[in-house]
């Protein structure tokens, strides 16, 4: 003889019944985690092509924006430090939109994935001037051992770099 059902029971049964209809692949946790392993994996395949696109997109934006006058928030940043890299040679006129420009291509080699090694070896170039500016304009890069704003605009280059590090590791595997 069945228990007769009690109250909260049966109004958990349209619960499961929907669940075992409209969720049948994640009844378990074994089916959950196997529905995690082929998303990750998934994902796992394409993470790097991402990564490249998404940086090229950022270093393409940002190029484009220090090729119009005052586009840039980092343009004052970017003129000081080039200034003092070249010893004044080049005039923030022609060195802002040189950068610009460089930026611009970098990105272009990313999103397109063409001449993608000399584009790394430029973006790795450039990243080390953009933190030379930490230890050549102190002034402006830090106030009591805290980065200012213009310092965090620089430290966060450092989520680029790994991604760069995460495209140019795969670059060089194939």
């Amino acid at each position: 003889m069945l228990a007769p059902r009690t109250p909260s029971s049966q109004a958990d049964c349209p619960r499961r019944l929907l669940r075992g209809r409209v969720l049948p692949a994640v009844r378990t946790s074994s089916a959950r985690r196997a529905v995690a392993q082929r998303a990750a994996e998934y994902y796992r395949t394409r993470s790097v092509p991402v990564l490249r696109i998404s940086v090229g997109a950022v270093y393409c934006w940002f190029g484009v924006f220090k090729l119009l006058p005052a586009g840039s928030p980092a343009e004052e940043i970017a003129a000081a430090t080039m200034g003092k890299l070249t010893g004044g040679l080049l005039p923030p006129h022609v060195s802002v939109p040189l950068l610009g420009i460089a930026e611009a291509l970098i990105g272009l080699a990313l999103v397109t994935n063409v001449l993608l090694r000399p584009a790394l070896t430029l973006f790795f170039a450039h990243m080390a001037g953009v933190f030379t500016s930490l230890v050549l304009l102190p002034g402006e890069m830090w106030h009591h051992g805290v980065p200012t704003l213009e310092g965090q605009y620089v430290l966060k280059n450092l989520v680029l770099v790994a991604a760069c590090l995460a495209v140019a590791s795969d670059e060089l595997t194939r």
